[in-house]
């Protein structure tokens, strides 16, 4: 017997007001996530903080950025433009106390990943890039997740400009193969932190 086809949210850009249940959200879907993991190798810490991680992380994209989701925030991607991918020192001046209430003693580990995210950024490209994607996990494998990074991936076609991602988690890399990014570059984080896939879209 055949199954009912799956329904796929409406995605859109979403409004600070959003804000509370785009952390809730996120902050349950990177629960696990092998960068999180590393930063903050303790369950229970990490579970405490990363709401607080991901409150200053969607406040920033708000101000640097834009966020496409789900009506109820249940799928949620944070963008921004390859313009606003390397603050300044005064902007990262700024922003360092909001980090170090979040992630406390892990914020050496923050900054290794941070740092070395940025240094594996396209130079001299013009791009859109997908800092984060997650899916409530009570909403995966509906392909909710696909639904709105597909929404990102409109945005920027209609304004001709291709996608760049880095991810941490394997299994991401054949989920993005399939929806026409590439493997641009395999690397790891210093300090023994973890290993991540550079992906690049062209567009349609």
């Amino acid at each position: 017997m055949n199954s009912a086809p799956r329904t796929l949210p409406t995605i859109a850009e979403a409004h600070p007001a959003a804000s509370p249940a785009m952390i809730a959200s996120l902050a349950r879907a990177f629960a696990d996530d092998p960068a999180m993991t590393w930063i903050m190798p303790d369950p229970a810490d990490r579970h405490a903080r990363l709401p607080r991680l991901f409150a200053a992380l969607v406040k920033e994209e708000f101000s640097a950025g834009w966020a496409l989701s789900s009506p109820g925030s249940e799928a949620v991607t944070l963008w921004r433009s390859s313009a606003a991918v390397h603050g300044s020192l005064w902007q990262l001046v700024q922003s360092l106390p909001r980090y170090m209430g979040a992630l406390g003693g892990n914020l050496l580990r923050g900054l290794a990943v941070s740092e070395s995210i940025e240094k594996h950024h396209p130079q001299g490209l013009a791009y859109d890039y997908l800092h984060y994607a997650g899916v409530d996990p009570a909403f995966q494998g509906r392909g909710w997740g696909g639904a709105a990074i597909r929404a990102g991936q409109a945005r920027a076609a209609a304004n001709g400009r291709p996608i760049y991602l880095e991810t941490a988690t394997p299994e991401n890399v054949g989920l993005y193969q399939r929806m026409g990014f590439s493997l641009r570059e395999e690397w790891d984080a210093p300090r023994g932190g973890p290993h991540f896939w550079s992906m690049w879209w062209e567009g349609p």
